[in-house]
């Protein structure tokens, strides 16, 4: 098993859908940031060829539903792709994403855990 932990939070489905219907730029901006923030943290895994992904939401607070948050699945798989862990985030590659969440309104942030199958 290989873990990496983004700190703070991804954007939800509601920040994904207002930006792209913002400006035709301001999603594509959104997304090149936080792949970014996702690689930093995971470059320095090893490559895997296939893997189950479980991703643990720690939030803030329980206002936002869960559905919202687990939008920034998109983000982590894109940066593991960018940062090289894996090739794509097709079927080939990745097996099943479980969703955890928690809350810790002092430390809000990702943990995901990679398992190669």
């Amino acid at each position: 098993m290989l873990e990496f932990t983004i700190p703070g939070t991804l954007p939800t489905l509601n920040e994904i859908i207002k930006a792209s219907k913002s400006h035709p730029i301001a999603y594509a901006n959104m997304k090149k940031d936080y792949t970014a923030l996702v690689m930093l943290h995971a470059r320095k895994l090893p490559k895997l060829e296939r893997t189950d992904v479980d991703i643990t939401w720690y939030c803030k607070d329980m206002r936002k539903d869960k559905d919202n948050i687990a939008a920034g699945t998109k983000f982590i798989l894109d940066g593991l792709v960018k940062a090289k862990i894996i090739k794509n985030d097709g079927w080939k590659q990745i097996g099943n994403i479980n969703h955890h969440f928690e809350v810790d309104k002092d430390n809000p942030r990702i943990k995901v855990e990679l398992h190669q199958i």
